[in-house]
């Protein structure tokens, strides 16, 4: 034991030696932070599985937690293996990353520095990692209720491992719309554009749940749990403070308190926003529609996060809070599309608001140069981000909906009419989340 003890502290000593070369005080904090913010995002994982169990039906609770747990265990591998790669490699035409040269993180040491960084690579690619899963989980809760799992296994690899990576490149990687100015600073456009528009296609693909849409009428499914959507909110709140201060990258600038305070002050509007504009139009404050407005708030002011003053953030999430009401409406009752938890108003509309709202908001003062319509700016930079939200509107849905059609063609998408009705924590995963509460047939 002794001798033992001994290799272990000479194995820390070197270790001790290695860091000391290129690598000081400056990055040590840098890098302690944006791990931090990593394990932040990561944290999220656990709000997406309670607000999306919470807003569906009981007998789906299983599935939804399976689903919540293995996408950030998909997302590990998978952008691990290839995504990270198609992110940040090398260019190649403005629209992706060199395949080989990153894949596995080859060619990178745990203390060099990503570049224009102080943090080391290997924390880089956590950070990064973490905001791809957060990408594939937005589509679970639209699907849920009756999409095969085997079918939800299959389209979070293809999009943590092509459609996610595609987008960022095009933005982070040094991809075409980076290169003409999209500015989107911790993902509106990236992250949640990209997921809910996927999850559109995914709702699209699959139809409407059994009994949502009948005789002309559209039926409430209400949730099950009120108590755990709202934990999963609050949750998700406090991971943001990861998801939009950690992407600075940095715990040595000052931006960084300006940045938590934007996120908040967007939340905080946007939860009120909603809870206002649904008591007037609905006649109740309802809590799933303040809920959506807090996160679409948080969602809305992920793009403009470092480039908006605090006042600025309040109008962003106060907007944002009130769109996601009427598009909730307008997607379930006009469209008739169905999606459980919505996703795809607060994900995807959301996320394309806030896009835009760089191009309006946009303060030099807090950007570093780039002012939006409201400020000074003209329609330059409103247009470029117009740009950016077309194109990955369009080529994310497209992915997605040829993946989902492929994957039906292929094992077939969707669950039976006899299992969705038994549930899908029977039918898919043989057990119930709630075996105490059912009553004996």
């Amino acid at each position: 034991m002794y001798l033992g003890w001994i290799e272990t502290e000479a194995l820390f000593m070197g270790v001790q030696e290695q860091s000391v070369a290129g690598y000081g005080l400056e990055n040590a904090v840098d890098t302690a932070w944006i791990l931090v913010a990593a394990f932040l995002v990561f944290f999220m994982n656990l709000g997406f599985a309670m607000l999306e169990s919470g807003m569906q039906r009981a007998k789906n609770t299983s599935n939804i937690c399976m689903k919540n747990l293995v996408t950030p265990a998909i997302g590990g591998l998978v952008f691990f293996i290839v995504g990270f790669s198609l992110t940040f490699g090398k260019d190649l035409y403005g629209v992706l990353g060199n395949p080989m040269e990153l894949a596995m993180l080859s060619g990178l040491e745990t203390l060099d520095m990503w570049p224009n960084t102080n943090v080391t690579a290997f924390a880089f690619f956590l950070f990064q990692v973490m905001f791809a899963a957060t990408a594939a989980t937005i589509v679970s809760g639209a699907v849920g209720e009756r999409i095969k799992f085997s079918g939800y296994l299959l389209f979070t690899t293809v999009i943590l491992a092509l459609i996610y990576p595609l987008v960022a490149h095009w933005v982070w990687g040094g991809g075409w719309l980076g290169s003409i100015g999209m500015v989107d600073f911790a993902g509106s456009a990236v992250v949640h554009l990209t997921g809910g528009v996927a999850a559109l296609a995914g709702a699209i693909a699959l139809g409407p749940r059994l009994g949502k849409y009948t005789e002309g009428k559209v039926n409430l499914i209400p949730g099950h749990n009120i108590s755990l959507s709202t934990i999963g909110a609050l949750v998700l709140w406090f991971g943001w403070f990861g998801f939009n201060p950690g992407s600075t990258a940095a715990a040595t600038v000052p931006s960084i308190a300006t940045i938590a305070i934007t996120t908040n002050i967007a939340a905080a509007t946007g939860a009120l926003a909603a809870m206002v504009t649904a008591w007037l139009h609905l006649g109740k404050p309802d809590v799933g529609m303040t809920i959506n407005g807090l996160l679409a708030g948080l969602v809305a002011i992920t793009a403009g996060c470092a480039s908006v003053s605090p006042s600025a953030a309040i109008a962003i999430g106060g907007i944002a809070g009130m769109i996601v009401v009427f598009s909730v409406e307008f997607i379930d009752k006009i469209l008739r599309i169905d999606d459980p938890v919505g996703a795809v108003s607060v994900h995807g509309v959301g996320g394309a608001f806030g896009a835009l709202a760089v191009g309006l908001f946009a303060d030099s003062k807090y950007s570093g140069g780039i002012s939006g319509l409201f400020f000074g700016g003209g329609f330059s930079q409103l247009v470029v981000q117009l740009v950016g939200v077309f194109a990955v509107s369009a080529f994310a849905f497209g992915a997605s909906y040829i993946a989902f059609k492929v994957i039906d063609w292929a094992i077939g998408l969707r669950v039976s009419e006899e299992e969705e009705t038994i549930g899908l924590d029977v039918s898919e995963h043989g057990m119930s989340a709630y075996p105490d509460f059912e009553v004996p047939s």
